[in-house]
C-alpha cells in the first residue's frame, strides 16, 4: 500500500512508544506501510557533554524548564527530513495551553502528510520553543507528566481516520463526533439479557425505520449528555428526552 502519513515523535522517551504503536489498527497499519512513526530523542540533539535538556527557569520558581536548543534542533531536523521526502512538515506542540483537539481537529490533520508532534517534560517549555511550531495542541483540561499520552492520541484519533487503517471506512462516518453528535445506542446478541431487551425497531429489518431510530437518539443523546454540541432541537427536551436515554 501507498505511505499516507508520517508522525514524527519528538521525546525525551523514545521507549514509551514500543508496546502502544504495535497494537490494533494503529500497529497493523505501521507494519503494512500505510502509516509511518519516527521516533527521535530530544536528548540527541544536546550540543554539551552531559547531554543536558532542560535548566532551571529565570526568574524563579519550582522545577526545571525543556531548553530552546536541542528541541529546536530536533523540530528543525524533522522538518528536514519532511523535505528530503519532498513533504511539508506540520509541526505540533502538546501543550495544555495548546487548542483542544477535536474530531474536527483530527480529520484535518489526518489530510496531512507529515505530523511533528513534539512531547514536553518536567515544568515546561522555554517560551521561545513556541517560534518553532506550527500549531500548539491540548487533548484536555489537565495537566499530564509529558506529552507522551497527548502523541499517543493524536496519533490514534488521526491514523484511523487515513484511507486503508480501517478494514470497513464507513464505520466512521457514524462514530461520535462525526456529524457533529454522539453516537446513537449500539446493540448485540443476545436479545434479551436478565431482561434488559434490544429495542424491537433493531430486530425489524427496516433500515428506514432504524435509520430514523438511530437518528433520533443520537440527537436525543447529545442533548442530554452534551448540550454544547448544539445538535438538538425542541422535540428533544424536556423530562421525555431523559427517560429515552438509556
Amino acid at each position: 500500500m501507498t505511505l499516507m502519513i508520517t508522525f514524527d515523535i519528538l521525546t525525551l522517551l523514545p521507549e514509551f512508544f514500543d508496546s502502544p504503536l504495535k497494537q490494533s489498527v494503529i500497529g497493523r497499519s505501521i507494519e503494512s506501510g500505510i502509516l509511518c512513526v519516527t521516533l527521535r530523542n530530544i536528548r540527541d540533539y544536546s550540543t554539551d557533554k552531559h547531554r543536558s535538556v532542560d535548566s532551571a527557569p529565570y526568574g524563579g520558581g519550582a522545577g526545571m524548564v525543556m531548553r530552546v536548543e536541542p528541541v529546536a534542533a530536533a523540530i528543525e531536523a524533522a522538518r528536514a527530513a519532511a523535505k528530503a521526502l519532498g513533504k511539508k512538515a506540520t509541526v505540533i506542540l502538546l501543550t495544555p495551553q495548546g487548542e483542544q483537539f477535536s474530531h474536527k481537529k483530527a480529520v484535518e490533520l489526518s489530510g496531512l502528510e507529515y505530523l511533528v508532534l513534539v512531547c514536553g517534560r518536567y515544568e515546561g517549555f522555554d517560551e521561545r520553543i513556541r517560534g518553532y511550531v506550527d500549531l500548539e495542541l491540548s487533548i484536555g483540561d489537565y495537566v499530564l507528566a509529558g506529552g507522551e499520552v497527548a502523541a499517543l492520541a493524536v496519533i490514534d484519533a488521526v491514523g484511523r481516520l487515513v484511507p486503508g487503517v480501517l478494514g470497513d471506512i464507513e464505520s466512521v462516518k457514524h462514530e461520535s463526533f462525526s456529524d457533529g453528535a454522539l453516537e446513537y445506542p449500539q446493540y448485540t446478541r443476545p436479545e434479551n439479557y436478565k431482561g434488559a431487551r434490544v429495542p424491537e425497531v433493531l430486530l425489524s429489518g427496516n433500515h428506514a425505520l432504524i435509520d430514523r431510530w438511530r437518528s433520533e437518539q443520537s440527537r436525543r443523546r447529545t442533548l442530554v449528555r452534551r448540550p454544547e454540541l448544539s445538535v438538538g432541537s425542541d422535540e428533544f427536551s424536556g423530562d421525555d428526552t431523559k427517560k429515552n436515554i438509556k
